[in-house]
């Protein structure tokens, strides 16, 4: 390495996994081209990297926040384009980042010449991208059927609760949980189906373990909003629906990339079947080149009179509805779930809901400066999946959505007070 160059991280080496850093290089020679690079190796031990050419200006510094990247991973002007563009070595596989308790660890580095003549390293950083901020708590749920992690935030509150339906073949993932913490939300994550069983082993999905969930919630010492805030994507999405429609002590539900209709299990209440499984046809599955399948067209239509006992009443729901569909969405035809939700609740003279839509996006929209992920292997279906979406576009869709999800909770799960300062 060379003791000229230095490469710094702005305003620290150390932040939460959801802010935005700036990357500066200093100390080269006037218009020497240089390879920034990133990478990092997740839970699963899969190791994800990127890379972009830069050319130092008259200065011999690089900031990557308005300097043009020339090649690599990205072009153009991405201050945070070497995270949300790495890419894993082997195919297939999606970044996992479950557990709240480790930070995201990322190495960058600068090395002498452009992307075709890369050369010797001179200089490297090491970026902590942490979950959990200063006093965040985090304790294991194991209370009647619950299973799940329930973050608080620190001071008295109070603050507004929140249930987390994350979809990762129904297991606990954190990280979103552990980041609405960090900004003022008290928060449940769990299990969609009660235990780390995947979907194919269970005879359908009771509405009575989200009901105690959300008692459980309401329950909470800190719990200051009257009501409780739902998010969920993908499969949770029909589940967070589902909730709205026929549970009470729900005032938000935010659904990402979802369905109109309960989705692959039949779904209970007291006993009770309520709705019946939209079910899929194999035969509508689209095959790619590079062997992953394209599942969007596969789900059987919930408006056809055969499908339409599935389809979840929303307009019975009384709490505000957040709808949040991706353009290019290949997982199922979520904007199109959307719309015919919008127009259902036109028709019942409802006025409880907005949707927004994102060109360009693809089916996980999750907190922002994560890798994109374009495939991998799905739980469910047993191979690979295309989740579908454009790198730059589907980035900067996460960080508008993030910024979105905490207005719309903060508008409606309100709190008469809430100390909310995380500090790292």
């Amino acid at each position: 390495m060379s003791a000229q160059v230095r490469l710094r991280l702005l305003p620290s080496a150390r932040c939460l996994f959801d802010e935005p850093i700036q990357l500066k290089v200093a100390g080269l020679r006037p218009k020497q081209e240089v390879t920034m690079e990133a990478s990092s190796t997740d839970e699963k031990g899969v190791v994800f990297s990127s890379s972009a050419a830069y050319r130092a200006d008259g200065n011999g510094e690089i900031h990557l926040d308005r300097d043009v990247s020339l090649g690599g991973s990205y072009y153009g002007v991405e201050p945070m384009g070497l995270l949300w563009s790495m890419k894993p070595v082997v195919s297939f596989k999606r970044f996992q980042k479950t557990n709240a308790l480790s930070p995201h660890i990322v190495n960058f580095s600068v090395h002498d010449g452009g992307a075709e003549k890369r050369g010797r390293m001179l200089a490297e950083v090491t970026n902590e991208r942490l979950l959990m901020g200063e006093g965040i708590s985090r304790v294991p749920v194991r209370e009647g059927n619950i299973c799940g992690m329930l973050f608080t935030p620190p001071g008295r509150g109070p603050f507004p609760a929140v249930l987390d339906l994350y979809t990762s073949g129904g297991g606990l993932s954190e990280r979103r949980a552990a980041l609405l913490a960090n900004r003022g939300f008290l928060v449940l994550t769990m299990s969609l189906y009660g235990s780390e069983e995947q979907p194919r082993s269970i005879q359908g999905i009771h509405l009575d373990y989200f009901e105690e969930a959300i008692e459980f919630l309401k329950k909470q010492d800190k719990v200051g909003s009257k009501g409780v805030g739902v998010i969920s994507l993908s499969k949770s999405g029909d589940l967070a629906l589902s909730i709205a429609s026929y549970l009470s002590s729900v005032d938000a539900v935010i659904w990402i990339n979802g369905c109109s209709a309960n989705t692959v299990l039949p779904l209970y209440y007291k006993n009770r079947q309520i709705l019946p499984p939209l079910l899929y046809n194999p035969e509508r599955l689209i095959q790619t080149q590079s062997g992953a399948i394209v599942t969007k067209y596969a789900m059987c239509d919930p408006l056809k009179e055969e499908n339409r006992t599935s389809l979840i009443p929303i307009e019975r729901a009384k709490a505000q509805l957040l709808f949040v569909a991706s353009e290019d969405d290949l997982n199922w035809d979520s904007k199109g779930y959307m719309m015919e939700m919008v127009e259902r609740l036109k028709h019942h003279g409802k006025q409880n809901f907005e949707s927004v839509c994102y060109l360009g996006a693809g089916h996980y929209l999750e907190p922002p400066y994560g890798p994109y992920c374009p495939s991998s292997y799905h739980a469910y279906a047993k191979k690979p999946v295309m989740w579908g979406g454009e790198p730059r576009s589907h980035a900067a869709a996460e960080v508008e959505l993030w910024k979105k999800i905490q207005e719309f909770f903060r508008t409606h799960l309100r709190c008469d007070s809430a100390e909310t300062n995380i500090k790292l």
